[in-house]
């Protein structure tokens, strides 16, 4: 039933699509579609403006208009359906794709690294585990225990030519996309991960375009939700791949 009251207003001109708005609505009425958010359905947005203070450039507003009811049972219905289809994928994802299959891999030796030819030196990869995408991890993959965790967005070892040898050696290593991917799925996600792996530091390096700045954002909502306090340093890269900034989160 269509009601005058208020509701959520997107200018889709303002919105670059990083997603900040996403995880600040509890009853899940915004989504990122097609790169720009959008409102799922009328009936799942209170008009309450919680999402307001999220977005970088003000593209919301609320405004009062004639809309379809707030329907609080219907979002209630919705959230669930929402969190099973998030498990059902991630139960389907991890067994069926062998790039999902857990490895660990042992750094090369001092001899082995000492007979890298020096012009292949800087080749020499880093990477100790499988998978690095953040959707593939399970909480409990053994090689997050205690670890020193480097989270990436996936558009910098594109920019960024030797992040092997200054970022990844140490470290566990998880790649997204704070734009494309899911965002609520992702603070469930780290959520889960502060809960169990006791992680020492986390380490977030992005772009610095404007989506990736949803990054951090995820991380830190994951830390409030897990209830822990984990020391976070956030690096900024720039598109011709050079360290913009570092600064203590």
């Amino acid at each position: 039933m269509k009601v005058m009251r208020k509701i959520i207003e997107i200018d889709e001109e303002l919105c670059d699509g990083c997603g900040q708005c996403v995880p600040a609505c509890a009853e899940g009425a915004i989504q990122v579609i097609d790169g720009k958010a959008k409102l799922v359905a009328e009936k799942y947005c209170d008009g309450l403006g919680a999402c307001l203070g999220e977005c970088p450039n003000g593209a919301l507003k609320v405004i009062e208009r004639e809309a379809e009811d707030f329907d609080e049972e219907a979002v209630e219905e919705y959230l669930k359906e929402k969190e099973a289809e998030e498990k059902k994928a991630e139960e389907f994802v991890a067994p069926a794709c062998p790039s999902a299959r857990l490895q660990t891999f042992a750094p090369a030796s001092a001899c082995e690294e000492a007979n890298v030819p020096t012009q292949q030196t800087s080749t020499v990869s880093a990477l100790s585990h499988w998978p690095v995408q953040i959707h593939l991890v399970p909480p409990t993959a053994p090689f997050l225990k205690d670890a020193e965790l480097l989270i990436v967005a996936d558009c910098v070892p594109i920019a960024y030519p030797t992040l092997h040898q200054d970022f990844i050696k140490g470290k566990v290593v998880l790649v997204g996309c704070p734009k494309f991917d899911d965002i609520p799925q992702y603070i469930q996600k780290f959520t889960d991960i502060f809960k169990s792996a006791n992680i020492k530091n986390i380490t977030a390096v992005v772009m610095e375009v404007p989506c990736c700045s949803g990054l951090p954002m995820i991380v830190k909502k994951a830390m409030e939700a897990a209830g822990k306090e984990i020391p976070m340093e956030q690096v900024v890269i720039s598109t011709r791949g050079q360290v913009l900034k570092r600064v203590a989160l």
